[in-house]
């Protein structure tokens, strides 16, 4: 069997169903490391938030993708689709929210008015969260073993590229249109953002899962399955392998990268690593107390910030691993944290909640790839290289 999410599921408790949803009002009393707010959902999450220009958060929970005000928690549109949301959303440079569904579907939505504005059926269900290229193409993939390319507008299909086994892994694009992503089969693929016609590909010991980061110099890093358990660094333009550091157990957190360009991991092994992006050399590892799902994001202070299936948020000092602050939800954290603007933190739990939570950080770091889907608004795009 593989190890899925869905497997994963078999070894959660089960949750009840919970009361409408609804927010708590902001206080300024609030102290670091606490919750502003928190949004109750019908089901617990593995969506991780994206948020948008103007504050608005969007989460998937259950079948449905919620629309939320960020300051007061309050929700603004809920949209439901024909299966479970356990895709991530990303937001176009117009507003509109993209979002894959279990129903098989990638749907997109007017992000003011939770308006669907189409929908676009692939042969399976989707897990992978979409990326958006500078042009507006929406790149996702599905357990049909494809990746897509589909217009952002039209939701119409440009291409498809077929791997060899099922697509869980969220596509990243480099400066350059190249779309990176990941398969079942063991390899990480390099494809044309234009033609999706294969540039190379890198075959692994495992499953990869695990969405790729890109660093400044184009590296492109990306973990793997057991028994394989690593974390890998990639040219990005031959696929040569740079560097592999190994782990003590299944790697499906994707990275994130520093403005040092430290690469942050976390392990099915219960730890998270801070990585040398050049050579590949641990600097340090943190324990938490159950496996890391979660994909670290990193606040303008360097703070690094990450969920773990003990329940619990953690905040970290990137120099020396030391724990600063942790926040105890009440169940699973599979979601992974988004860092708004002013800095505060927004991660869900299998509880049913979003949290919104305050830092010390005035925003996300300024760095290749400070959090899930490189910014909070999920596009999965590294920054156009300056000229």
């Amino acid at each position: 069997m593989k190890p899925t999410f869905i497997t994963l599921l078999a070894l959660v408790l089960a949750v009840g169903c919970q009361t409408t949803p609804k927010g708590i009002n902001q206080t300024s009393k609030v102290k670091i490391g606490n919750p502003i707010w928190q949004f109750v959902m019908g089901n617990g999450t593995r969506s991780s938030p994206a948020i948008g220009p103007d504050g608005t958060v969007y989460v998937g929970s259950g079948f449905k993708l919620y629309a939320i005000n960020g300051k007061s928690g309050l929700k603004l549109w809920e949209f439901k689709t024909g299966g479970s949301v356990l895709s991530s959303p990303a937001i176009g440079p117009d507003g509109t929210v993209y979002v894959g569904s279990e129903d098989k579907k990638l749907y997109a939505i007017n992000g003011k008015t939770g308006v669907k504005l189409w929908e676009f059926e692939t042969g399976q269900i989707v897990l992978s969260s979409p990326a958006i290229g500078s042009d507006g193409t929406v790149y996702v993939g599905s357990y049909d073993n494809k990746l897509y390319a589909i217009n952002g507008k039209s939701g119409v299909k440009l291409w498809e590229f077929e791997t060899g086994d099922n697509v869980e892994s969220s596509p990243a694009i480099g400066s350059d249109g190249t779309v990176y992503i990941g398969s079942y089969d063991h390899k990480l693929y390099a494809i044309n953002g234009k033609s999706g016609l294969k540039l190379w590909e890198f075959k692994t010991g495992g499953f990869v899962s695990s969405s790729p980061a890109i660093g400044s110099d184009g590296t492109v890093y990306v973990g793997s399955f057991e028994p394989d358990n690593k974390l890998y660094a990639l040219s990005g333009k031959t696929g040569v392998k740079l560097w592999e550091f190994e782990t003590g157990s299944t790697v499906y957190s994707s990275p994130a990268i520093g403005s040092d360009g430290t690469v942050y991991v976390g392990s099915y092994d219960k730890k998270l690593y801070a990585i040398n992006g050049k050579s590949g050399v641990k600097l340090w590892e943190f324990e938490t107390g159950a496996q890391v799902y979660s994909y670290p994001a990193i606040g303008s202070d360097g703070t690094v910030y990450v969920g773990s299936l003990d329940n619990k948020l953690y905040a970290i000092n990137p120099k020396s691993g030391v724990k600063l602050w942790e926040f105890e939800t009440g169940h699973r954290v599979f979601s992974s944290p988004a860092i708004g603007p002013d800095g505060t933190v927004y991660v869900g739990s299998w509880d049913d909640k979003l949290y919104a939570i305050k830092t010390d950080s005035k925003g996300p770091a300024k760095s290749p790839w400070p959090m899930r889907g490189q910014n909070a608004r999920h596009t999965g795009r590294a920054p156009t290289s300056k000229k």
